[in-house]
């Protein structure tokens, strides 16, 4: 599947899972059914991945963690916030450097209509 096809899957699934629970949950909670059922649609899902920072020969585990990154291809960072900050972009295009992940979603289920809490960031897609 290409980035495209793999985001259509996120997005229909995690438009399934807020319409069932709405918002105000926790980010975590969000997460773990997201990742329950990407699995179950039978995708390689890795949760809480380190992404370790790379300058010349120095590799750091600084803390980085993406929240999900599907077949490798897709990073996804899950938010359950109020409002999304001008910060929270930025961040995700920085784990897609760091991870050479292409697509990564930036997710917000505290939204009134999930549609409009998906942000897509792209870095050389």
């Amino acid at each position: 599947m290409t980035e495209n096809e793999l985001s259509k899957v996120i997005v229909d699934t995690c438009y399934h899972i807020h319409v069932t629970l709405g918002p105000g949950l926790l980010e975590s909670v969000y997460e773990a059914i997201l990742y329950y059922e990407l699995v179950k649609q039978g995708l390689k899902v890795d949760r809480q991945k380190p992404l370790p920072l790379v300058w010349d020969d120095l590799k750091m585990d600084v803390g980085y963690r993406a929240d999900l990154i599907v077949e490798d291809k897709v990073l996804i960072e899950i938010k359950s916030v109020e409002q999304i900050a001008p910060v929270h972009p930025k961040q995700v295009l920085t784990y897609l450097k760091i991870s050479g992940c292409k697509l990564g979603l930036l997710i917000n289920f505290n939204e009134p209509l999930i549609k409009t809490g998906i942000t897509r960031v792209v870095n050389n897609l």
